[in-house]
This record gives C-alpha cells, structure tokens and sequence, in this order.
C-alpha cells in the first residue's frame, strides 16, 4: 500500500483543504473589513481549524465507521499529537500578536462537540437536535473570525456583520456536508437537518437564508459598514445559492468525477477562487 493510500496519512490529509481554506477566508474577512493582510494571523487559524477537525476525525465516533470508512485504522494517537502540535503553533501565533480567546473557543467547542459534556449526573451531546451541530460550528468559526478581526477594527457594526456572514454561511455548508451523511448520522443518533426535514426542504431552507444573508450584506455596503467588495459579495451568492439549486446527495456517487467533487470544490475551494477571481477582476 502506497502512502497516500495508508489510513494514518488520509487521516492527517483529511482537515488540510479545511484548513488552508479556513486561512483564506479570514483573509477575506480583512478584506471586508477593509484592514491590512496579517499572513501570520492566516497561518495561526488555518492551523487552530487543522487541529480542531483531525481531533473529530482521530477520536472514534461511531457515525465515521458509515460516514469515513477510508480512516479505518488510522492510529489515533499520531492524529491527536499532530493535533497537539497544530493547535500549539496557532495559539503562539494568535497570542504573539494580541489574540487570547480566538483560538481556545473553537477548539474547546470542537472537543465538547466531539465527546460531550459530562455536568453531575447530566450528560449533554452536542452532536444531537436538529440542527445544533450546525448552529454549533456557525457560532464556533464565525465567532473565531469576527474575534480576530475585532483585534484590529474597532466598529463593533462591521465586526457583527462579518460574523453573520461566516456564521451563516458555515452552517449552511456544513448542513450540506450532512446530506452525504444522513445513513451515518442517523445511525449514531445525530438529528441534522437533512435528517430531520429531508435533503428538499433542507436545500429550501439554506437558499431563503443565503438570500436573506447577501441582502444584508448589501445593505452593509450601501451603508459603509462593511468595505465595497463586491466581487467577494456576488460570488458568495451566486456560487452558493446556485450549488443549493443543483446539487443532490446523489451526486456523491455519480460516475462523472465533477458531480463527486462539485461539493468539495464549491464549499471548501470558494474562498481560494474569490480570491483569484478578484485578483484577475482588480488587476
């Protein structure tokens, strides 16, 4: 077996795309708020969102034995220290330059999201309720964001806005992300919403939000809340209601291999081709 083919390598491979594109998006997050690039700031959260989904993915849950069969026997331990270290390096990072809390509450939530949280007698599971893992990883990443960006801007207006945005667009990718595991997750007792209101009325749902979310994001700009970049605004919206429009479960298993890859190219590759496409625009 070839190294790429090792469940161990899969299983460290598995959060980079994630990650470098979480980087990115506070990048553009900058860019809406109209502040200096800090690459090391892009470094240290592609790093803390790195450890935060290999820890999910190292620690066995019982709904990636349907979801992830590829990381079957992949050794945990080598995952959670790669995780350690990614985690460390971040924080260095964040806490070099300012940033206290930003890379300790994604990562704490990531863990309680994992394993639970065990008060007294009372045991509660994030990963169960309709929608509560969504809502969850929203409120994790896109309050991580708007933390870092308000190290450096000081209007709380922009600072909300921009956490509405990756808020809301984080739960809406990550809902998509469910439909491919709704067996899965089922089968672990995790009520996403795919699960509970089925992949149509699902896909219904996240279109009204993303629609009601760019007009939001128009009135920020109308109203100099947030940078006129225009180009991030329109492509978030036609790219993501467009997917919404077109895209089914069904492709995942499609023989042609741009239906297989259409989700991972719209969700975790977005923020890399906004960029470009507004590098190529602005040039």
């Amino acid at each position: 077996m070839s190294i790429f083919g090792n469940p161990t390598f899969r299983l460290l491979n598995s959060s980079t795309v994630v990650a470098i594109g979480g980087g990115l998006r506070l990048h553009i997050a900058f860019l809406l708020a109209g502040l200096a690039v800090q690459i090391p700031e892009y470094c240290a959260c592609a790093l803390i969102i790195y450890a935060t989904y290999t820890l999910d993915r190292a620690l066995d849950c019982k709904e990636d034995a349907i979801n992830k069969p590829s990381l079957i026997g992949a050794n945990g331990r080598i995952g959670i220290l790669a995780c350690i270290v990614a985690f460390l390096l971040g924080t260095f990072l964040f806490v070099r330059d300012g940033i206290y809390l930003a890379p300790f509450f994604p990562f704490i939530v990531g863990y309680i999201y994992t394993r639970g949280l065990q008060i007294g007698p009372y045991a509660f599971k994030l990963k169960g309720g309709a929608g509560i893992k969504n809502i969850i990883i929203g409120i994790s990443w896109g309050g991580a964001i708007a933390l870092v960006v308000s190290r450096y801007c000081g209007s709380i207006a922009t600072v909300g806005v921009i956490f509405l945005f990756f808020g809301l667009k984080l739960f809406v990718t990550s809902c998509v992300n469910d439909f491919k595991d709704v067996r899965g997750d089922v089968a672990a007792g995790i009520h996403t919403l795919p699960a509970y209101l089925g992949e149509n009325l699902t896909k219904k749902v996240l279109v009204i939000i993303i629609v009601a979310l760019h007009i939001v994001m128009a009135y920020a700009v109308f109203f100099h809340v947030i940078q006129n970049e225009w180009i991030i605004i329109v492509y978030s919206f036609v790219i993501t209601s467009s997917f919404l429009l077109v895209y089914s479960s069904s492709f995942e298993k499609s023989s042609l291999i741009i239906c297989r890859r259409l989700r991972e190219i719209v969700i975790y590759w977005e923020s890399a081709i906004t960029l470009v496409i507004r590098s190529c625009i602005m040039a």
